[in-house]
């Protein structure tokens, strides 16, 4: 078994609102030191196979459903671990 840890992020040309909104308002809690922020999304999937097989079926998950490939970009770490 493998667990899948899955991050999405929005491409660096693409504008992330959010991330905007939060920058201004640290910066008006006296947050001066912080350059940048970045919002993103967090997966955990737990996947039964080879570590072939799992890579293969992440890497399609992650293309088809979990990100946007127009305007996110995504990555991911496996880690095998007990039954």
């Amino acid at each position: 078994m493998y667990k899948a840890k899955i991050f999405v992020n929005y491409k660096p040309s693409v504008l992330d609102p959010k991330a905007t909104v939060i920058q201004q308002t640290l910066t008006r809690l006296g947050q001066t030191n912080v350059d940048s922020v970045m919002v993103g999304k967090y997966f955990e999937l737990v996947l039964q196979g080879n570590e072939a097989a799992v890579n293969e079926q992440v890497a399609k998950l992650c293309s088809e459903m979990l990100a946007n490939v127009n305007m996110e970009t995504y990555r991911y770490t496996l880690e095998e671990v007990e039954a």
